[in-house]
């Protein structure tokens, strides 16, 4: 409005249930958007701005209706109505026994009631007699905003001092959608398709675990011979920004998960979790052991506290009638949508105190450059740097009570790391092309408002001679490697566009054995190539009759003149491990003691989840020079623990360093 019109009268009119505020301004009548309302009735209430409505469970805060876009309900209204959206948490007092599932919910409240923002909480209070129940407080919260296609939820959780031991392996917002309505998912650019129904899991069979079916007999006879598997469509941290649905009625519904920012989730950006999958299901997941282990299970013992923000995250809708044919349409306007919330983050308007805002976090800067194998510095170019819970050397990975806060490097190295929480930080970063975790000397203080310049520091890598020679590339992952065709019996997975996800493919670990049924795999330096000639994961081999036996890998490689009175260095990164015992010999494979063991490391699964890395391992094994010979030399790798298909480990990368330096 001009500063001369007049503002005559500001009233509220009600259409059909759908509050707008109603302006008269120099005696013409204009309607602004609807307001926010909030209906609350004995066992339930709706949050309603006149696009979407909202509603929960009293007092349980369970989301058992959202109608948008003409639809009534777009949760699944064949489940019952504490299965439709929900909060949980898997928990237990061992991690001997599985864990037990809690809803997250309690007591209603309203926390914000206006014309342009409604905030409803739902908490849960532990006290000491309850001795059997989860020791943690929860406070979840659900926000709806004027003129937003949507709503948000977030959750305050808390331990006192003095409370009881308790393991959390999972917690998760989930919402289940229509299964007659939405067909269609999308994970990312690449990764869309039409999905099985789940009468097509049901009537499928079930493969070497519950998680992956056959689809023999589908809805959609496109899918038949395919096999179905949530842990397809898992995204690391880093990747998973936006995914959801999109139905089939007329027009086309768009039902987007949004996860503007990591601070909250743990193990950081190269986490591994699960997104959206038949169900129709949508997740946004904050802690859990998927990919990773009992090393992401957070632990709390006797007497420990613990705060935490988690969240928001936002369920976006939209729609479109041109999206019927396309639905990319609706995913393209996602996305849109999601680089507005990341550019909003944090948030301004959570009401809780204990959601930190802008004005109160701080900033870090600088620039990453790395001395390798030469004299010159070379810029950390596209490397993640960020600030994670004071630990070890690559200790962010298994990181899983505090915050961390993530960028890239841009290609000069520079880095800028805003909006960090005050507290006290370690620096970590990691680098492709650069083996190794850094970790800067200092901590690093942040304080509100503060602004933090650390200028130019220098990662040294793990390094003590010259390359004599490398296998793979650096990088965290096993995907430059091998990776064969699924087993015959087992159609391709593929989404759109016939685009193929060369490693989430079912049982890609079962063709070692037909590639290898007897003599194990050999690699040549020199004349062998990494991307054809080394399996993407070293496991073991079915013999048949589900039994299995170790696998032994052998590395031949000429070395002109040894120095036997020096020593060598062979570095051995692991992208993923499961259950495994490595053990190194070198030029003498029958001798009992291996010069190197591992020892039994991993349990992140990332064999059998398709995931092409799970957590990272790096191991800096010392070679006296009288272990070498002039001339040929090989090196036998063997994993030695063999009980079933999916034990093993995925290198990410193997160099052989000359005389230390």
């Amino acid at each position: 409005m001009g500063k001369n019109m007049q503002l005559s009268l500001l009233y509220v009119v009600e259409f059909t249930m759908v509050a707008f505020t109603l302006l008269v301004v120099d005696g013409q009548r204009l309607i602004e958007s609807p307001i926010v309302r909030l209906d609350i009735q004995t066992n339930q209430v709706t949050m309603s701005n006149g696009i979407v409505n909202v509603t929960l469970s009293i007092p349980y805060g369970f989301v058992t209706s959202i109608s948008y876009g003409g639809v009534n309900n777009l949760l699944a209204t064949q489940n019952v109505e504490k299965d439709r959206g929900y909060w949980d948490i898997f928990w237990n007092r061992t991690t001997s026994k599985r864990a037990r599932k809690k809803f997250l919910e309690n007591n209603f409240e309203v926390i914000m009631d206006t014309e342009n923002q409604a905030e409803i909480s739902f908490k849960s209070t532990w006290n000491a007699s309850q001795s059997d129940e989860l020791p943690l407080n929860s406070d979840l919260r659900f926000v709806m905003l004027r003129d937003t296609p949507g709503f948000y939820t977030y959750a305050i959780v808390e331990r006192l001092e003095g409370w009881p031991l308790v393991y959390i392996e999972n917690l998760r917002v989930v919402f289940k959608l229509q299964q007659d309505m939405f067909h269609y998912m999308a994970i990312s650019d690449e990764r869309q398709r039409i999905m099985p129904m789940p009468v097509d899991r049901e009537t499928g069979k079930v493969l070497d675990y519950k998680e992956a079916v056959l689809l023999t007999n589908p809805t959609n006879p496109n899918l038949k011979g395919e096999v179905d598997d949530k842990y397809f469509y898992a995204s690391d941290n880093k990747d998973d920004r936006v995914h959801g649905w999109v139905s089939s009625t007329n027009p086309p519904v768009g039902f987007w998960m949004i996860i503007p920012n990591d601070e909250f989730r743990t193990g950081g950006p190269y986490k591994q979790d699960l997104t959206s999958h038949v169900g129709p299901t949508v997740l946004s997941i904050f802690v859990s052991r998927h990919f990773a282990g009992d090393d992401l299970v957070i632990k709390f013992q006797q007497g420990e506290p613990w705060k935490k923000v988690i969240g928001p995250v936002f369920l976006y809708l939209n729609s479109n009638s041109s999206a019927m044919d396309n639905p990319i349409i609706l995913w393209d306007d996602a996305k849109r949508r999601m680089n507005q919330e990341v550019a909003s983050w944090p948030y301004d308007f959570p009401v809780s105190e204990e959601y930190i805002k802008s004005n109160q976090r701080g900033m870090v800067r600088g620039q990453l450059l790395v001395n390798d194998s030469s004299m010159t510095l070379v810029s950390a170019s596209n490397g993640y740097i960020g600030l994670a819970p004071p630990g070890d050397v690559g200790s962010w990975q298994r990181e899983n009570k505090g915050y961390q806060f993530w960028t890239k490097t841009d290609a000069m190295g520079n880095f800028t790391i805003q909006n960090v929480i005050s507290d006290k930080y370690n620096l970590y970063a990691t680098v492709p092309g650069i083996m190794g975790d850094y970790k800067y000397t200092f901590d690093v203080q942040v304080t509100p408002g503060s602004s933090i310049d650390l200028g130019s520091l220098v990662y040294n890598p793990p390094r003590n001679g010259a390359t004599l020679w490398e296998i793979g590339v650096p990088d965290r992952t096993a995907a430059e490697f091998f990776v064969p065709t699924p087993p015959p019996e087992f159609n391709t997975h593929v989404y759109q566009n016939n685009v193929e996800s060369i490693f989430r493919q079912y049982g890609l670990w079962e063709q070692y054995s037909v590639l290898y049924p007897e003599n194990d795999l050999v690699y040549n330096v020199g004349t062998s190539n990494y991307s054809k000639d080394w399996f993407f994961a070293h496991v073991t081999r079915n013999i048949g009759n589900k039994t299995y036996i170790s696998t032994t890998w052998k590395i031949i490689f000429d070395l002109e003149i040894v120095d036997n009175a020096s020593n060598y260095t062979l570095q051995i990164a692991l992208a993923a491990a499961q259950g495994a015992k490595l053990q190194v010999r070198f030029n003498d494979e029958k001798v009992v003691e291996p010069h190197f063991t591992t020892g039994k490391i991993g349990g992140d699964n990332a064999i059998a989840r398709h995931g092409i890395h799970g957590l990272y391992f790096l191991y800096s094994i010392e070679v006296k020079g009288n272990l070498l010979v002039n001339g040929t030399n090989t090196i036998f790798l063997t994993q030695a623990i063999a009980t079933n298909p999916f034990q093993g480990v995925m290198y990410d990368y193997l160099r052989l360093e000359g005389p230390h330096q």
